[in-house]
């Protein structure tokens, strides 16, 4: 009664329970601090010999709660030199990207009946950084498929010349799980190999101005494209319908802010084709010739992002062209192939030599320091049990009171 008379406690709310994991802290930091990699049961296995005498659950929740565990630089180092780039930092600004569908685009594009605009702008981080929307970038894909997405994405930011800190997607399933409410693993690899972090973009209700125009304009420029324009006739469009935008909102110098691009993500794209009465393969707005006895044949062009050619097979996988690259939607039509076709291993990127190698499979024992505070642990936790034998031996023995006699004769005897 006491203690709420005088304000130590509030009624109605327990006593919390003692964490007895904070003096074996610093040993796990200690630890940790040595071996970012040391897996949670070797941990747990060294603290139970030094009297931990709490759960596995219990102890991996306190080291998530204190954040025990530090990141290993020398990983984010060694991932940083293998992009050719500084390691992640906080970026200026986003590349903010939306999708626009083109519905039943023209069959002489060479996209499938899924194809659609990605428009990636450049948006400031608030009043301070001193651009918004004054420079953007359109590329065409045929699905929202990681491949095609992946692809459309690395075209949009070379056009702009770079990429920012941070990009910002709609919920499209592709980039963002709705039921984890985080970035899928897939593309998750995809933001590690360009060195930035993704976001859910707002809703569209709640997007600025700018942003409405700019899908506003590019809606505009899909309805007022004739039926038979071909893909060089929309581009131009395109790029009128641009500069329009950009007198609109003035031009920025928004370069120097940007990162340096490093080698597209090697992913594979593949994409079903159909050769033409010409022995043509149309791939993204290029020809590509076949032999003429191969009119009206399916093939599947495939491209790795990261390689300047692409290879024609047929639908059982035998390559039977491989091609150079030609720059997307250039209008070009690429006569040269080879017949011969050598089978292209991806090798690991170098590791430089200055780059600092991490020990991860390494076994390594505690050093002098967590060896030091392990015996200092060890001190304390015999001290408070010798405090604790000595607190009861001494404490007083409660008496039982003897059982009173009963009376051998009363009143009435």
């Amino acid at each position: 009664m006491g203690t709420y008379l005088r304000g130590e406690r509030i009624p109605g709310i327990r006593i919390p329970p003692q964490d007895g994991f904070l003096q074996f802290l610093p040993y796990c930091r200690q630890r940790l601090a040595e071996d970012p990699h040391l897996a949670a049961t070797v941990l747990f296995d060294e603290i139970v010999d030094l009297g931990y005498s709490g759960g596995y659950s219990t102890f991996t929740g306190a080291l998530r709660r204190h954040q025990a565990r530090p990141r290993c630089r020398q990983c984010q180092d060694l991932a940083a030199a293998g992009n050719g780039q500084p390691a992640p930092g906080p970026g200026v600004g986003a590349v903010e990207f939306d999708w626009l569908r083109l519905p039943e685009p023209p069959p002489s594009w060479g996209y499938g009946p899924r194809a659609g605009l990605l428009v990636g702008s450049l948006t400031g981080a608030g009043a301070d950084a001193g651009w918004g929307i004054g420079r953007w970038a359109v590329a065409l894909a045929e699905d929202q498929e990681l491949p095609h997405l992946v692809e459309a994405v690395d075209i949009v930011l070379r056009r702009l010349g770079g990429t920012a800190g941070c990009w910002r997607f709609g919920p499209t399933p592709t980039v963002w799980c709705q039921r984890t409410d985080r970035v899928t693993p897939e593309f998750r690899q995809v933001a590690e190999h360009y060195g930035v972090h993704v976001e859910c973009r707002l809703p569209a209700d709640q997007r600025s101005y700018t942003r409405r125009t700019l899908d506003e304009a590019l809606r505009s420029w899909w309805r007022g494209l004739p039926d038979d324009a071909g893909l060089r006739d929309a581009w131009d469009g395109l790029a009128r319908c641009a500069a329009r935008l950009d007198a609109r909102w003035g031009s920025t110098g928004t370069a120097a802010a940007l990162r340096e691009l490093p080698t597209p993500y090697p992913v594979r794209v593949r994409a079903r084709r159909t050769v033409t009465a010409r022995g043509l393969v149309p791939f993204r707005g290029n020809f590509y010739t076949l032999p003429e006895h191969l009119v009206d044949a399916p093939v599947e062009v495939r491209r790795r992002l990261d390689q300047s050619h692409l290879s024609i097979a047929t639908p059982a996988g035998a390559v039977i062209a491989r091609c150079p690259l030609a720059p997307a939607e250039a209008g070009l039509t690429v006569v040269e192939h080879s017949s011969a076709i050598t089978v292209l291993e991806r090798h690991s990127a170098p590791v430089p030599a200055d780059a600092p190698l991490c020990r991860r499979n390494t076994p390594r024992p505690p050093s002098p320091q967590a060896l030091a505070e392990a015996d200092a642990l060890r001190t304390r936790i015999a001290l408070q049990r010798t405090r604790r034998t000595a607190g009861e031996g001494s404490a007083a023995t409660p008496q039982v009171p003897a059982p009173r006699d009963r009376p051998t004769g009363g009143a009435g005897s």
